[in-house]
């Protein structure tokens, strides 16, 4: 069994025009995959050109566990080198995997090996340029992200899969109440709809990137992505310039942000089970209404 997966449009290049009018506008992810052609990156970057430059950096680790209801969410459960990192990730298969890492703030001449691809849109946040590495059996649970920029999420090294939804499916997903985040307890990639009813006949996308390939993922778009391959990804987060968007960024911030952790500290186990009854409610109540229409 699986949702209603249908592929995502793929391109070499694209105009601005093009690319406003048919996927920024509309809110619609698409392949790029000449993108990187004019990056040093898309030559010079591997595991080992940054084991050898970076190799002795301490790095803080996730797996695929469901995240402990109290805590932070994406909390690290282990560190090594990162050298060390990059080669367990290359020599076999591993769960193990780096979270939003700002090696260019370790490496700032890494900036001179990416094009940030300005000729398409503006309001890149330059400052923030975030990498994720992973092994073969790395996942990445199923969440959007929490301040609502556009995402240009180009990988590296190796194959990885993705799954993604419009932002209108999110009481159908279980997004568990005040985050950005679905429940852990089904398979993205191989859901049961029988424990979870209102799954069935959501519709999505399904995406194979592969070494120097860009997905554009818009604002509020929910991604899951599992690495095939031991490998790594670099994104790219641009502010939507819309007055009405930026105010839901600074909302979500606050209160998916903000808000959940004050009552997580204060609250703890019983808010983690209050939470998850309400998931269902919501998704089961949305199922029932024939919602989203």
């Amino acid at each position: 069994m699986s949702f209603n997966l249908r592929s995502v449009d793929t391109v070499e290049s694209i105009s601005r025009e093009d690319f406003k009018r048919n996927y920024l506008d509309k809110k619609k992810p698409l392949i790029i995959k000449g993108l990187t052609n004019d990056w040093p990156a898309k030559e010079k970057w591997s595991t080992e050109y940054f084991k050898e430059i970076a190799g002795d950096i301490e790095v803080k680790l996730v797996d695929n566990s469901k995240a402990d209801p109290s805590k932070v969410i994406n909390a690290s459960i282990a560190s090594m080198k990162f050298g060390e990192y990059l080669d367990l990730i290359k020599r076999e298969p591993t769960q193990l995997r780096i979270f939003f890492f700002n090696l260019f703030k370790h490496r700032p001449e890494l900036v001179n090996d990416v094009r940030v691809p300005k000729e398409l849109m503006g309001g890149f946040i330059e400052s923030m340029p975030a990498m994720f590495f992973g092994g073969s059996k790395a996942i990445t649970f199923l969440h959007y992200d929490i301040d609502l920029p556009h995402l240009f999420h180009t990988h590296f090294g190796g194959r990885k899969h993705i799954i993604l939804f419009d932002n209108k499916w999110k009481k159908r997903l279980y997004c568990i109440p005040n985050t950005t985040y679905a429940l852990e307890d089904y398979d993205v990639a191989n859901p049961d709809f029988e424990k979870f009813p209102a799954l069935k006949g959501v519709e999505g996308y399904e995406v194979f990137l592969e070494h120097g390939d860009t997905l554009f993922m818009p604002t509020g778009m929910w991604h899951w992505m599992r690495y095939i391959d031991g490998s790594f990804s670099l994104t790219l987060r641009a502010w939507d310039q819309s007055v009405s968007r930026k105010i839901a960024s600074v909302w979500s911030l606050f209160m998916h942000g903000a808000v959940d952790s004050g009552i997580k500290v204060i609250f703890r186990k019983r808010y983690a089970i209050w939470r998850e009854k309400r998931t269902f409610i919501i998704a089961e109540k949305e199922l029932r209404n024939n919602k989203p229409k």
